[in-house]
């Protein structure tokens, strides 16, 4: 049975630590991860919009929204792991 988890966030990350998070989701310590997608602040200002699935992922500099909000869909996750790596807990 799939799962999904998401939160909202305003605190601003870098495209270098969102990718190596990203990255991380390939490892399967956070469950089985089939799809994350999610737009967040960036440090300089502007918005990073995000999409994955295993092994692929995407990052882009996209328009403004009012806040981030990440989601993750998957088996067994493992929601605080992935808190602590998105840095939202």
């Amino acid at each position: 049975m799939f799962a999904s988890w998401g939160r909202e966030t305003a605190k601003p990350t870098t495209a270098e630590r969102l990718r190596a998070a990203l990255t991380a989701l390939d490892s399967g310590a956070y469950g089985t991860v089939l799809r994350a997608k999610g737009v967040l602040p960036s440090e300089d200002g502007g918005w990073l919009h995000f999409d994955y699935v295993p092994f692929e992922q995407d990052i882009r500099v996209g328009t403004a929204d009012y806040t981030g909000r990440l989601c993750v869909i998957g088996a067994a996750l493992d929601e605080h792991k992935l808190a602590h790596l998105f840095d939202v807990e």
